[in-house]
Protein backbone atom coordinates (compact mmCIF):
# COMPACT_ATOMS: atom_id res chain seq x y z
CA UNK A 1 0.00 0.00 0.00
CA UNK A 2 1.28 3.27 -0.98
CA UNK A 3 1.46 5.38 1.92
CA UNK A 4 2.88 8.63 0.64
CA UNK A 5 6.35 8.76 2.84
CA UNK A 6 9.65 7.09 2.16
CA UNK A 7 9.43 3.64 3.51
CA UNK A 8 6.63 1.34 3.59
CA UNK A 9 4.62 0.36 7.00
CA UNK A 10 5.98 -2.88 7.20
CA UNK A 11 9.67 -1.23 7.21
CA UNK A 12 8.62 0.78 10.01
CA UNK A 13 6.80 -1.46 12.07
CA UNK A 14 10.59 -2.97 12.38
CA UNK A 15 12.02 -0.10 13.49
CA UNK A 16 13.29 0.13 17.20
CA UNK A 17 12.05 3.14 19.19
CA UNK A 18 15.71 5.51 18.21
CA UNK A 19 15.94 3.86 14.66
CA UNK A 20 12.17 5.44 14.09
CA UNK A 21 12.99 8.71 15.88
CA UNK A 22 15.56 9.20 13.59
CA UNK A 23 13.92 8.12 10.37
CA UNK A 24 11.28 10.81 11.54
CA UNK A 25 13.57 13.48 11.77
CA UNK A 26 15.06 12.95 8.53
CA UNK A 27 11.89 12.62 6.61
CA UNK A 28 10.28 15.55 8.36
CA UNK A 29 13.17 17.89 9.48
CA UNK A 30 11.85 20.93 11.24
CA UNK A 31 8.50 19.68 11.08
CA UNK A 32 8.44 17.01 13.80
CA UNK A 33 7.41 17.44 17.38
CA UNK A 34 7.26 15.76 20.37
CA UNK A 35 4.46 16.04 22.95
CA UNK A 36 5.04 15.79 26.57
CA UNK A 37 2.64 15.70 29.36
CA UNK A 38 5.76 14.37 32.09
CA UNK A 39 4.21 10.32 32.87
CA UNK A 40 7.30 7.99 32.45
CA UNK A 41 7.03 8.03 28.40
CA UNK A 42 7.68 11.44 28.33
CA UNK A 43 10.72 10.81 30.61
CA UNK A 44 12.14 8.28 27.98
CA UNK A 45 11.16 9.98 24.94
CA UNK A 46 12.99 13.50 25.89
CA UNK A 47 16.23 11.39 26.61
CA UNK A 48 16.27 9.74 23.55
CA UNK A 49 15.71 12.63 21.53
CA UNK A 50 17.99 14.66 23.56
CA UNK A 51 20.43 11.23 23.23
CA UNK A 52 20.04 11.35 19.38
CA UNK A 53 21.20 15.38 19.08
CA UNK A 54 18.16 16.43 16.84
CA UNK A 55 16.34 19.52 17.22
CA UNK A 56 13.06 18.16 18.10
CA UNK A 57 10.28 21.14 19.10
CA UNK A 58 8.86 20.11 22.38
CA UNK A 59 4.98 20.97 23.04
CA UNK A 60 3.93 20.58 26.60
CA UNK A 61 0.14 19.50 26.61
CA UNK A 62 -0.36 21.37 30.78
CA UNK A 63 -3.88 20.88 31.02
CA UNK A 64 -3.28 23.71 34.33
CA UNK A 65 -5.03 20.65 36.34
CA UNK A 66 -1.79 18.81 37.13
CA UNK A 67 -0.27 17.33 40.01
CA UNK A 68 2.24 19.76 41.52
CA UNK A 69 4.45 16.26 41.07
CA UNK A 70 3.96 16.97 37.27
CA UNK A 71 5.43 20.11 36.78
CA UNK A 72 8.09 19.20 39.50
CA UNK A 73 8.94 16.29 37.04
CA UNK A 74 8.79 18.80 33.81
CA UNK A 75 11.28 21.22 35.83
CA UNK A 76 13.54 18.79 35.97
CA UNK A 77 13.54 17.50 32.72
CA UNK A 78 13.82 20.89 31.08
CA UNK A 79 16.87 21.33 33.34
CA UNK A 80 18.34 18.25 32.95
CA UNK A 81 18.09 18.15 28.80
CA UNK A 82 18.32 22.26 28.20
CA UNK A 83 14.26 22.01 26.62
CA UNK A 84 12.57 25.04 25.32
CA UNK A 85 9.06 23.90 25.77
CA UNK A 86 5.86 25.81 23.60
CA UNK A 87 2.88 25.83 25.24
CA UNK A 88 -0.41 26.50 23.55
CA UNK A 89 -3.15 28.61 24.88
CA UNK A 90 -5.27 26.93 27.44
CA UNK A 91 -8.28 28.52 28.44
CA UNK A 92 -8.05 29.09 32.33
CA UNK A 93 -10.51 27.40 34.60
CA UNK A 94 -11.61 29.92 35.80
CA UNK A 95 -12.89 30.84 32.58
CA UNK A 96 -13.95 27.62 31.65
CA UNK A 97 -16.37 27.64 34.65
CA UNK A 98 -17.48 30.85 33.52
CA UNK A 99 -18.62 29.34 29.92
CA UNK A 100 -18.73 25.79 31.30
CA UNK A 101 -20.02 25.87 34.41
CA UNK A 102 -17.97 24.85 37.32
CA UNK A 103 -16.24 21.62 37.59
CA UNK A 104 -16.90 20.54 33.99
CA UNK A 105 -14.82 17.24 34.26
CA UNK A 106 -17.59 15.86 36.33
CA UNK A 107 -20.44 16.78 34.51
CA UNK A 108 -18.75 16.29 31.15
CA UNK A 109 -15.17 15.58 31.28
CA UNK A 110 -15.21 14.51 27.20
CA UNK A 111 -16.33 18.47 26.66
CA UNK A 112 -13.76 19.41 29.60
CA UNK A 113 -10.55 17.34 27.98
CA UNK A 114 -11.50 18.91 24.37
CA UNK A 115 -11.53 22.06 25.81
CA UNK A 116 -8.46 22.04 27.68
CA UNK A 117 -6.48 19.09 25.48
CA UNK A 118 -7.79 18.68 22.37
CA UNK A 119 -8.38 22.05 21.10
CA UNK A 120 -5.09 23.48 21.95
CA UNK A 121 -3.56 20.63 20.84
CA UNK A 122 -5.02 21.45 17.48
CA UNK A 123 -3.75 24.62 17.35
CA UNK A 124 0.20 23.68 18.46
CA UNK A 125 0.28 21.24 15.92
CA UNK A 126 -0.38 23.94 13.06
CA UNK A 127 3.28 24.67 11.70
CA UNK A 128 4.01 20.79 11.58
CA UNK A 129 3.80 17.41 9.35
CA UNK A 130 4.33 14.74 11.81
CA UNK A 131 3.88 14.02 15.69
CA UNK A 132 6.30 11.75 18.19
CA UNK A 133 3.59 10.55 20.69
CA UNK A 134 4.67 7.87 23.55
CA UNK A 135 1.47 5.67 23.70
CA UNK A 136 1.84 2.04 23.54
CA UNK A 137 -0.09 -0.55 22.53
CA UNK A 138 -0.03 -2.73 26.21
CA UNK A 139 -1.71 0.58 27.80
CA UNK A 140 -5.27 -0.43 26.98
CA UNK A 141 -7.20 -2.07 24.25
CA UNK A 142 -8.41 1.15 22.74
CA UNK A 143 -4.62 1.27 21.90
CA UNK A 144 -3.89 -2.49 21.23
CA UNK A 145 -3.84 -1.94 17.06
CA UNK A 146 -1.85 1.06 17.06
CA UNK A 147 0.81 1.42 14.34
CA UNK A 148 4.01 2.55 15.08
CA UNK A 149 3.05 5.16 12.18
CA UNK A 150 -0.58 6.47 11.46
CA UNK A 151 -1.70 9.36 9.55
CA UNK A 152 -4.44 11.54 11.51
CA UNK A 153 -6.99 13.38 9.75
CA UNK A 154 -8.08 15.27 12.32
CA UNK A 155 -4.83 17.18 12.95
CA UNK A 156 -3.36 16.72 9.60
CA UNK A 157 -0.42 15.21 10.53
CA UNK A 158 1.85 11.78 10.45
CA UNK A 159 1.43 10.69 14.46
CA UNK A 160 4.84 8.57 15.25
CA UNK A 161 4.59 6.01 17.98
CA UNK A 162 8.24 4.80 18.99
CA UNK A 163 7.38 3.05 21.97
CA UNK A 164 4.27 1.27 20.44
CA UNK A 165 5.37 -1.97 20.82
CA UNK A 166 7.39 -1.24 24.55
CA UNK A 167 5.89 -3.18 27.77
CA UNK A 168 5.45 -1.06 30.74
CA UNK A 169 8.66 -2.88 32.54
CA UNK A 170 10.24 -1.96 29.54
CA UNK A 171 10.20 1.56 29.89
CA UNK A 172 10.87 1.33 33.61
CA UNK A 173 13.91 -0.20 32.73
CA UNK A 174 15.08 2.25 30.11
CA UNK A 175 14.30 4.94 32.83
CA UNK A 176 16.21 3.36 35.53
CA UNK A 177 19.47 2.27 33.10
CA UNK A 178 19.64 5.73 31.84
CA UNK A 179 19.03 7.14 35.65
CA UNK A 180 16.12 9.70 33.81
CA UNK A 181 13.95 12.23 35.93
CA UNK A 182 10.61 10.60 36.19
CA UNK A 183 6.91 11.62 37.58
CA UNK A 184 7.06 10.50 41.29
CA UNK A 185 3.89 9.56 41.59
CA UNK A 186 4.59 6.60 39.30
CA UNK A 187 5.58 5.34 43.04
CA UNK A 188 2.74 5.97 44.47
CA UNK A 189 0.30 3.71 42.43
CA UNK A 190 -0.23 5.90 39.41
CA UNK A 191 0.50 3.98 36.73
CA UNK A 192 -1.27 6.66 34.16
CA UNK A 193 -1.45 10.52 35.06
CA UNK A 194 -3.61 13.15 34.07
CA UNK A 195 -5.31 15.99 35.72
CA UNK A 196 -5.86 15.61 39.65
CA UNK A 197 -9.76 15.42 39.42
CA UNK A 198 -10.18 12.47 37.10
CA UNK A 199 -6.52 10.51 38.39
CA UNK A 200 -6.50 7.95 40.74
CA UNK A 201 -3.92 5.22 42.18
CA UNK A 202 -4.82 1.35 40.89
CA UNK A 203 -4.32 -1.63 42.45
CA UNK A 204 -1.43 -4.06 40.84
CA UNK A 205 -4.22 -5.91 39.28
CA UNK A 206 -6.11 -3.11 37.14
CA UNK A 207 -4.90 -2.10 33.79
CA UNK A 208 -2.86 0.38 33.96
CA UNK A 209 -4.59 3.42 32.71
CA UNK A 210 -7.53 1.97 35.32
CA UNK A 211 -7.30 5.01 37.19
CA UNK A 212 -8.04 7.56 34.82
CA UNK A 213 -12.20 8.68 34.31
CA UNK A 214 -12.48 5.75 37.32
CA UNK A 215 -15.95 4.92 37.43
CA UNK A 216 -16.71 5.93 33.76
CA UNK A 217 -16.84 3.81 30.69
CA UNK A 218 -14.75 6.97 29.15
CA UNK A 219 -11.06 5.34 28.28
CA UNK A 220 -9.41 8.62 26.52
CA UNK A 221 -8.88 12.29 26.71
CA UNK A 222 -10.01 12.43 22.74
CA UNK A 223 -6.58 13.01 21.38
CA UNK A 224 -5.61 9.60 20.70
CA UNK A 225 -9.26 8.56 19.03
CA UNK A 226 -8.56 5.19 17.36
CA UNK A 227 -11.17 5.62 15.15
CA UNK A 228 -10.02 8.71 14.04
CA UNK A 229 -6.67 7.20 12.24
CA UNK A 230 -6.35 5.48 9.27
CA UNK A 231 -3.13 3.05 9.36
CA UNK A 232 -0.40 3.59 6.56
Amino acid sequence: MTTGLSAPASELERLGAEDLIRWAHAEFGERLCLTCSWQKQSSVLVHMVSGLGLGVDVIELDTHLFFRETYETRDRLVERYGLTLIRPTVLTVAEQHTTEGPNLWETDPDRCCHIRKVEPLIQALEPYDAWISGIRRDQSPSRAGMPKVVRSERYGVWKIHPLADWDEQRVWSYIMANDIPYNPLHDAGYRSIGCIPCTRPIRADEEERAGRWAGSDKLECGIHEVIEERET
